[in-house]
């Protein structure tokens, strides 16, 4: 096996360097959430100083900021009209937000540890929260109330997206499993196993066809939404037929690796690529078809988050050196 300052080597070698980043700065301390407003004229920003921030996009300036939370902030999420912001914490909260003017709209209350992750439905009309607690819960925005719990989790929920029609939502645990739940049964359909160590995000591709997950066994992996199978990046297959001729069945559970723990998971916005951001600092970009890495870039430590600017031009990361980085595409 490779070492990781090897392995970054190669990576760096076969892949176009980022743009030169420019800096995000305000909170008093590490950045674990970001998210871009639909218009991409707006980025929200969640702290562990328990602060959630609004700034205008691209010229980072600060608009508001939003206290309430009495923990550290571990994401944000705006809905799909753009209009409201929803933010969740170690305080086991969920906060609604009017974007406009930064007012507080409404606690959501239920989970009994930290909320790791939260996700807008795609009509606006529910959230859906992942939580330490193992459970996943989905709430009715309107009325403020939970409307399913989703149990079967063994570990800390780390994360948990919709797909593209409200359906279904897939969920990321310390247990090392992916599941794909029916949100309106309440009910596993699916239960993805592959990673070695815990998984830190997982989403469904644009297309709704597959899900992309990362895991702490530093890998990046791919599986069908139909069989829950895994599937094979094509690069890596091309890979394992030069290295391993006399493997040959080990083509079809190839993934990506990657240097460093991967926390920061997204696409862009068509689909076509997607993005990692590491505890290393390093950034990652892959095409999701051809399955080749398009560009790299070391920023600074521990960057928790990644999204991708909606115009895919840039990307947002946050890190524990409490400064947001938009780093141009090649």
């Amino acid at each position: 096996m490779r070492s990781t300052s090897a392995l970054l080597a190669a990576l760096l070698a076969a892949s176009v360097s980022f743009g030169q980043p420019k800096e995000i700065k305000g909170h008093d301390a590490l950045v674990y959430g970001v998210a871009l407003s639909p218009d991409g004229k707006m980025l929200a920003t969640a702290g562990f100083d328990k602060n959630v921030k609004l700034w205008s996009f691209p010229d980072g300036k600060e608009l508001k900021t939003l206290a309430g939370h009495t923990k550290p902030v571990y994401g944000v999420a705006f809905s799909p009209d753009g209009q409201t912001l929803a933010s969740c914490s170690d305080d086991t909260t969920i906060r609604l937000w009017k974007v406009a003017d930064g007012m507080f709209i409404k606690e959501l209350k239920g989970h009994a540890g930290i909320v790791d992750s939260v996700a807008w439905s795609p009509d606006g009309k529910s959230l859906a929260s992942a939580s330490a607690d193992k459970l996943v819960k989905v709430w009715d925005v309107a009325m403020g109330k939970e409307t399913k719990t989703l149990t079967g989790h063994m570990g800390t929920v780390y994360s948990v997206a919709w797909d593209k029609d409200g359906k279904q939502v897939v969920t990321a645990s310390g247990d090392k499993l992916i599941k794909v739940w029916d949100v309106a049964m309440g009910k596993e359909t699916k239960s993805l196993k592959g990673h070695d160590d815990a998984v830190m995000a997982a989403l469904f591709t644009p297309d709704n066809t597959a899900i992309v997950s990362i895991g702490a066994d530093r890998t990046i992996r791919k599986w069908d939404v139909a069989s829950g199978m895994e599937k094979p990046f094509i690069a890596d297959v091309e890979r394992d037929k030069l290295v391993e001729k006399d493997k040959p069945k080990e083509k079809e559970k190839v993934k990506f690796t990657t240097p460093d723990d991967p926390f920061g998971l997204a696409f862009s916005r068509d689909g076509k690529q997607v993005a990692t951001s590491g505890y290393g600092g390093n950034l990652f970009v892959w095409d999701l078809a051809t399955g080749k890495q398009v560009a790299t870039k070391k920023i600074a430590p521990c960057a928790y988050c990644v999204a991708f600017t909606p115009d895919g031009k840039a990307l947002v990361t946050g890190h524990d050196n409490k400064i947001c980085y938009v780093t141009p595409m090649p």
